[in-house]
């Protein structure tokens, strides 16, 4: 586990009181704000996001939704002139801090992003490619983890007479499906989905949004969607981003149905955005 991996005494702890058990808990935001050098594009949110449950994060683009999503598991540390403040806690640990081990933590959380992005290898391989790099061998403990990981995402049926064929021969809609099944290969805890069906048909996007409610009952799942309806339909808890604030964040159902800030009713209303 990551929290066994890092120096407990170098975290800083929150004396956030909570109003859930903490063991309902797997992510605690505590008053983070994120910066792109002198431009604040998250500004000082705390949510907490509950374990075996989906939340979308929704707004009109460039309100700071991906950029929230990104620092979950630290991919921001890509961008140089990206800093942060403020805290996100995973496992007792705060996951900003420079002494977690960033490799770790995106094994425990990983990400799916907008656009299908394959590796250019086989279908086999683009699954077993990272488990390799972890030292996980053996044939027949690859192919097994191989068939779970295909069968998860729905995909398992379409290719298992195909393994051995490029990943690029597969649809779109496939292309993605493969990435969310690399993605649970490696036994994540937190699934991170940045628009995964905003690229696909609607065929396929049907089968993104029937995965993701499958995958619930064994992982959290926290997806930016700017399509309303979607995030109505999958998700458990939404929170509105609007300018790099949290303008709201409650249960999907109250958001669509009896938001309790204007902004919200407007936004998801279509009259901005």
């Amino acid at each position: 586990m990551l929290k066994e991996k890092v120096d407990k005494s170098k975290q800083k702890t929150s004396d956030k009181k909570e109003e859930k058990d903490q063991s309902e808990l797997i992510l605690r935001v505590n008053d983070l704000s994120i910066y792109y050098g002198s431009n604040q594009a998250v500004k000082n949110i705390s949510f907490d996001i509950e374990k075996n449950s989906i939340t979308a994060l929704i707004g009109p683009s460039g309100c700071g939704k991906s950029t929230f999503l990104r620092s979950v598991n630290r991919m921001n540390d890509l961008i140089p002139i990206s800093h942060n403040q403020g805290e996100i806690i995973y496992e007792d640990l705060n996951i900003l801090d420079k002494n977690i081990d960033v490799i770790a933590l995106r094994k425990e959380i990983g990400m799916v992003f907008q656009k299908p992005n394959p590796f250019p290898k086989s279908i086999y391989n683009n699954i077993t490619h990272a488990l390799r790099f972890y030292g996980i061998k053996g044939k027949k403990r690859l192919d097994a983890i191989v068939e779970e990981s295909l069968r998860k995402a729905a995909l398992w049926d379409e290719v298992k007479d195909r393994l051995d064929q490029s990943a690029f021969a597969l649809s779109g809609g496939q292309q993605q499906r493969l990435c969310i099944a690399r993605t649970l290969a490696m036994q994540p805890n937190i699934l991170l989905l940045d628009e995964p069906a905003s690229a696909l048909d609607p065929v396929s996007n049907a089968k993104i949004e029937e995965l993701i409610f499958e995958l619930k009952k064994d992982y959290t799942i926290v997806i930016v969607t700017h399509n309303m309806q979607q995030a109505s339909r999958v998700s458990d808890k939404t929170a509105f981003f609007l300018n790099g604030r949290i303008v709201e964040y409650d249960d999907t159902e109250t958001i669509f149905t009896n938001p309790s800030v204007k902004e919200t009713e407007d936004y998801i209303s279509g009259r901005f955005g």
